[in-house]
């Protein structure tokens, strides 16, 4: 009563269940990385989505209307105070 292919039998059973324990978790890992990135995109997109246009400036109120720069400084009612006629500078 020999069983010859007992022993080789059994360590091929125990290297499958490795083998598909491996593909399983490596599996899971390229899942967990894609679910991952495609939050990522949502995330980006909608920042992108929302942001679209979005630009402020600090401009002095009513230059589009005014002559020229100094006009528009002197018309200013926020630099009202700043502005000195005497300590005007010109740079050249």
């Amino acid at each position: 009563m020999s069983y010859p292919n007992s022993t080789s039998s059994l360590l091929d059973d125990i290297g499958d269940s490795s083998t598909r324990t491996d593909v399983i978790v490596i599996a899971g890992v390229i899942a967990a990385i894609a679910f991952v990135l495609t939050c990522l995109v949502i995330v980006m997109l909608r920042y992108l989505y929302r942001h679209k246009g979005t630009y402020h400036t600090n401009e002095a109120k009513g230059t589009e209307f005014a002559e020229n720069a100094d006009t528009a400084l002197k018309n200013d009612p926020a630099l009202q105070e700043a502005v000195d006629e005497s300590k005007k500078e010109y740079f050249i």
